[in-house]
């Protein structure tokens, strides 16, 4: 899609909101912008290209960090004017939200949307508004593509299967690949890209063994307190699991605190095989230990992708439709090289 310019929504004066500083302070909350704040003072921001950002919410590490990368990417130096909208976990949060980043003709909406489906009103609106959409880390399911202007995230797909490879080999190397081998994977939020794809993308390995039974698949939420109880709810209705699947870092947390309790050991030397994504700094330390056998990198810092997209359509450029973030696999074995520079 060619970028056609903003000077027009430049020539309007737009609300301050209270939000827009240059450093992160905290958490993510801090960064939600209320209706009140929004109309708390008026400014003329002149040639700043105004960004509307719809965040998820602040549900795991990884979350923050992608906020920081999008707080980053957006200053005031580099020439924007930020507004950022915490939806806390709520789609409805996050239509009105978008809805008033079209009301206040911001120059680009960029949002990372809580579940693919249930966005062709709201981008319908948008797109008869002429703002371009930057869907990032999640995406849609519409029936007209031209309703965003790009994607940026990860191929949760492939990290799906880079579990389920990485199974298949570490199997065979504990001479274990003739054994059945039970797993349970926590899900994250029910509808989400990243759960859809990190679940295909490892039943796809697994179908191709036998031996691997999927005990069950149970929405987790994303969140420690959540990882914590459909992990013990698992413990209680299966007594042999071999493999625990968890896709995200905060679930993981909580799983391995319901384990702990019961006297249940994971990683290289225990009686789990424990599998985790996203590689957080706080799992990297427990991949590093043994603890977590292997973390599937997910890279929140998209923020900086995100810019560059929006640079090339200021210039008028055709930009791609999909832009996939550069990742890669912890083990033991390589953690220790990337633990110094791993700042979330």
């Amino acid at each position: 899609m060619r970028g056609k310019g903003c000077g027009k929504r430049r020539a309007f004066g737009y609300l301050l909101p209270i939000l827009m500083i240059s450093v992160l302070t905290g958490c993510v909350g801090q960064f939600n912008i209320s209706r009140e704040q929004e109309e708390s003072s008026a400014v003329d921001e002149g040639d700043l290209v105004v960004v509307g950002v719809s965040q998820v919410g602040s549900e795991s590490v990884w979350r923050t960090a992608n906020t920081v990368s999008i707080q980053e990417a957006f200053t005031s130096e580099k020439g924007y004017f930020l507004l950022f909208s915490n939806a806390r976990q709520k789609q409805d949060n996050q239509i009105k939200a978008i809805r008033r980043f079209i009301s206040r003709q911001v120059d680009y909406i960029v949002f990372s949307p809580i579940t693919e489906s249930g966005w062709d009103i709201v981008l319908q609106e948008a797109k008869d508004a002429e703002i371009p959409v930057i869907l990032m880390d999640r995406q849609v399911d519409v029936e007209d593509d031209s309703l965003y202007t790009a994607w940026v995230g990860s191929d949760f797909h492939r990290e799906g299967n880079n579990a389920g490879i990485w199974l298949e080999e570490y199997l065979v190397e504990q001479n274990r690949q003739d054994e059945q081998i039970h797993i349970v994977v926590l899900q994250g939020t029910e509808g989400a890209t990243a759960a859809i794809g990190r679940t295909e993308g490892f039943q796809e390995i697994a179908d191709t063994h036998e031996n691997w039974i999927i005990l069950e698949q149970v929405d987790a939420e994303y969140t420690t307190a959540k990882g914590r109880e459909v992990m013990e709810s698992l413990l209680i209705k299966y007594e042999d699991i071999d493999v625990v699947v968890s896709q995200n870092d905060d679930m993981t947390f909580g799983a391995l605190d319901a384990m702990n309790r019961r006297g249940i050991s994971t990683g290289t030397e225990g009686d789990v095989i424990l599998i985790s994504f996203d590689a957080v700094k706080a799992a990297l330390k427990l991949v590093e230990q043994g603890v977590i056998n292997v973390d599937i990198e997910c890279n929140p810092r998209q923020g900086e992708l995100v810019e560059q997209i929006i640079q090339a359509l200021e210039r008028g450029e055709e930009v791609d439709k999909t832009f996939y973030m550069e990742e890669q696999v912890f083990t033991p074995e390589n953690v220790g090289e990337y633990l110094d520079d791993r700042d979330y």
